[in-house]
């Protein structure tokens, strides 16, 4: 979801040519690529100690 928020920032500000929707866009994509970077770092460390190291908001079956 964040992703296509991001891609479709750049396209609106790539078209209109409005250097803060881009600017924006560049802040959402520094936060996709953080984001990322720690759920894949979170699933290798909790999978390599056999817990929860990292919390990803894994919700308990109902």
């Amino acid at each position: 979801m964040r992703t296509a928020r991001l891609f479709f920032m750049l396209a609106y500000g790539k078209a209109t040519g409005n250097e803060e929707v881009i600017r924006l866009a560049g802040f959402e994509g520094i936060f996709c690529g953080a984001s990322a970077m720690y759920g894949g770092l979170a699933q290798i460390l909790n999978e390599l100690y056999g817990h929860p190291v990292m919390p990803l908001g894994v919700h308990k079956a109902v």
